[in-house]
């Protein structure tokens, strides 16, 4: 099967890249001009490269889609901290839901069969109740930019799927970790390097999270199976963790004592709402749960990696690149 796959100088882009390749499959990554190819080039042995300068309405997609079978989508314009709904609502809707939208119906134009999504759980919503964890068929609820952006994707495609006959599947992940991840999982583990004492010693919220190598194989699941078209799957390590354990199990992987106290999180809550940073702790204290019954069931798919697996990965490569 060949695939062409964009975002493959991305974090989940070139985990899929490397994967498709380990499995005997041609591949075809999308780059932009200004990627890094030192990241694709230790994952993922290029078969071809199309090039672009950026994915929106008006990318020129001419002679991409040559014998491609699935396109796997998991570039986009990816969800930032403290932006202005207002400005960049545009901004990502121009990527993700109208890039999208012309790079499926190239894709159909050129005779590919199946278009293979990397939404996001943002569509569903930001948190869940404890133990009221979403499923596929919520009704969708996104609160910022980025999940409206992907969810008027998915949308999109359902749509073209319905005039093309273009075999659409939905993946929404909720956060992502793994070997090189960046951003507030990075921070989180620095914490842990340096020994800092944290407030966080005593949260008992749920968190879904998904270990890049079993989003990856979740993906080219979807990518084969006969059961996938035309459904929208959560993802998961089908193990739901709270902030405490996931910190304790990191210093764990790098064979330290965490040094967090036990602050009631009601305490967190008010200091954070007290200087208008309710998000951060929402995203510290607060649940956000998946159900992946559904995924498991109708693809016969099981996380391969558990989370203690992913975690020690994950800090492993972390020092290992320090060193």
């Amino acid at each position: 099967m060949k695939l062409l796959i964009t975002g493959s100088s991305g974090f989940v882009g070139k985990t899929v890249c490397g994967l498709a390749t380990k499995q005997g499959h041609t591949v075809c990554n999308v780059m932009r001009k200004k990627s890094d190819l030192t990241q694709i080039n230790q994952k993922c042995k290029q078969d071809s490269t199309f090039w672009v300068d950026s994915i929106n309405a008006d990318t020129n997609w001419v002679g991409a889609f040559d014998g491609v079978d699935c396109v796997v989508h998991c570039a986009a314009r990816v969800h930032h901290m403290h932006e202005n709904p207002a400005d960049v609502l545009a901004a990502y809707r121009s990527i993700n839901t109208e890039g999208t939208r012309h790079l499926a119906q190239q894709a159909a134009a050129g005779g590919v069969k199946r278009f293979v999504f990397i939404s996001s759980i943002k569509v569903n919503g930001e948190s869940t109740s404890p133990d009221q964890p979403f499923y596929a068929e919520d009704k969708p609820n996104p609160q910022d930019p980025y999940g409206i952006s992907k969810y008027e994707a998915e949308q999109a495609l359902f749509e073209i799927a319905r005039q093309t006959g273009l075999e659409v599947v939905i993946v929404r992940p909720p956060l992502v970790y793994g070997p090189g991840v960046k951003a507030n999982f990075l921070t989180m583990i620095k914490w842990i390097e340096r020994r800092l004492p944290l407030p966080l010693g005593a949260i008992h919220n749920k968190r879904s999270m998904i270990y890049v190598d079993n989003l990856a194989e979740l993906i080219m699941t979807c990518c084969v199976h006969p059961s996938a078209v035309g459904k929208v799957f959560l993802a998961s390590d089908n193990e739901d963790v709270s902030v405490t354990r996931l910190l304790q199990t990191v210093a764990h992987a790098m064979g330290r004592r965490p040094c967090l106290l036990p602050i009631p999180t009601w305490i967190l809550i008010y200091v954070a709402k007290g200087i208008n940073r309710s998000e951060v702790s929402q995203r510290l204290c607060g649940s956000l749960q998946v159900d992946i019954n559904k995924t498991m069931s109708q693809l016969n798919w099981r996380p391969t990696y558990t989370f203690e697996q992913g975690i020690n990965k994950t800090v492993s490569d972390y020092l290992a690149t320090k060193s």
